[in-house]
């Protein structure tokens, strides 16, 4: 036999179970995706919304625990989630709403709404109040971010870049007074 067929051998051999088991591990992954899409989608994430009493639905996965099917998290109007877990024929299994009537003991709750701070969706006049607040407080630049804060005393944190390219972390309070100002390293 020829040397050069025995070397083209013996790359080729290596080569194409390295290419079946790639194959195989990708088909595996695909099947094992934890996302849900198209129609399937549609039909699990309006039994959620329903059972949550309406919102949309967020976020719609496979759930891989004994006698449920999707967790899906909604999203109420007032910015309060609920994860809903179903089986495979829609039925709820599991509701948690994330308010004060369904209280976990979760320090984080904003008295007034029952919403964790961190969770709730600011309004357009607190986010622009909030990024002036901050811009202030750097000097000028360009605001990277704002969140609501879970911290006590800290309303809202925001992430600015300065002019000098230098990014701060700026807490506010409720009021849009700056409590704490830390330059980001």
């Amino acid at each position: 036999m020829n040397i050069s067929i025995l070397r083209r051998k013996r790359v080729i051999l290596p080569t194409l179970a390295a290419v079946a088991v790639i194959g195989a591990g990708g088909v595996f992954w695909a099947a094992s995706a934890d996302d849900v899409s198209g129609g399937e989608r549609d039909r699990v994430a309006a039994a959620a919304v329903e059972a949550a009493g309406g919102g949309e639905a967020v976020d719609v996965e496979k759930s891989d625990d004994p006698g449920e099917a999707y967790e899906v998290e909604v999203r109420l109007a007032d910015g309060t989630e609920v994860d809903v877990t179903l089986d495979r024929d829609l039925r709820v299994v599991a509701e948690d709403r994330d308010d004060d009537r369904y209280d976990d003991g979760d320090d984080d709750r904003d008295d007034s709404t029952g919403v964790d701070a961190d969770d709730r969706i600011l309004s357009d006049a607190e986010r622009a109040s909030a990024e002036q607040a901050a811009l202030a407080a750097v000097g000028g630049g360009t605001v990277l971010d704002v969140d609501p804060s879970d911290d006590p005393g800290v309303a809202y944190e925001a992430e600015v870049r300065d002019t000098a390219g230098a990014e701060w972390d700026v807490d506010l309070d409720a009021a849009f007074a700056v409590v704490a100002k830390v330059a980001d390293n």
